[in-house]
């Protein structure tokens, strides 16, 4: 049985492959997991570096556990983009059953090795950190695979090699920055910690006098450090959070008139017409494709 089959049993649901791409050193799929019920299921990558984003956001309450590294009782939060090192096992959990989409790449070990004297030592800080990674430039990778994945065109294998060893270099990066401490110039870890329980919040997007405030810094110091610490703009990252929550709420039966006011915008027009820059339709042509899936 399949790693995609274990999981799909597990989850008592079904994974549809919709797209894949291959090279030498990576393969990508684009799936869309189907659910029965709330999924449990463990999660293990025999040999591969396997990175996750999803694409219609992730549920809110999914959770994971490392079962050799952590305690029974310890669950993490997963994030839209999550990562599972080579040959361990993850406990991951949620409390929504809503069909969800993603693109996968899978990273032969190998060629990421020669470029790098070892792999980092995976410490707790690693660890937790591979659950929720919160990266642009890693983001705009696989959202590039994604797109590639949909439509592939000339030299597909080639572009995908490239896009694969840009995304090792990343992660590779990332994992040596953990416990070094803040970037220079960057945001503590309680203040971006503070930053991101802001966001998790159903309500209008904070200002940022709000968020520098939260910080007890100066907007100059929020918007540079913040760059510094996430490798995108505080502005960006607050527009992409409310994005989340309204694909979250348009999943729901709630009416737009309710879902704009929860947002904190001043009518349905604003909120929809925010939406449709941002997702490229209207509230109700996202609705419809999920109604179609």
């Amino acid at each position: 049985m399949t790693y995609h089959q274990r999981m799909a049993e597990a989850a008592k649901g079904a994974i549809e492959v919709e797209a894949a791409l291959r090279s030498s050193s990576a393969q990508v799929q684009l799936v869309r997991y189907h659910f029965a019920e709330p999924p449990e299921s463990v999660l293990r990558t025999d040999g591969a570096f396997r990175v996750e984003l999803c694409l219609t956001s992730r549920h809110r309450s999914s959770r994971g556990r490392f079962q050799d590294q952590w305690a029974a009782q310890r669950f993490e939060r997963i994030g839209d983009i999550f990562v599972m090192p080579p040959n361990l096992e993850l406990l991951a959990k949620s409390d929504e059953a809503s069909s969800l989409t993603s693109i996968i790449c899978e990273l032969a070990p190998e060629p990421m090795l020669k470029l790098f004297d070892g792999r980092p030592a995976l410490t707790d800080q690693h660890l937790r950190a591979t659950l929720d990674v919160r990266d642009a430039k890693v983001r705009q990778v696989l959202l590039r695979l994604a797109e590639e994945a949909k439509q592939p065109g000339f030299a597909s294998e080639m572009l995908v090699e490239l896009l694969a060893g840009q995304l090792t270099i990343e992660l590779f990066r990332l994992g040596g920055a953990i416990g070094k401490g803040q970037p220079h110039g960057g945001l503590a870890p309680w203040q971006l910690r503070l930053i991101d329980e802001r966001l998790k919040e159903v309500r209008e997007a904070p200002t940022l006098p709000v968020l520098a405030d939260l910080c007890r810094i100066s907007v100059r110091q929020l918007t540079r450090g913040f760059r510094a610490s996430r490798g995108a703009s505080i502005g960006a990252y607050v527009a992409e959070s409310q994005m989340e929550h309204a694909k979250r709420l348009l999943a729901s039966d709630q009416s737009v008139t309710a879902i704009a006011a929860a947002l904190g915008f001043a009518s349905s027009s604003n909120f929809c017409f925010a939406f449709r820059r941002a997702a490229g339709m209207t509230p109700g042509q996202f609705r419809q494709t999920l109604l179609r899936h």
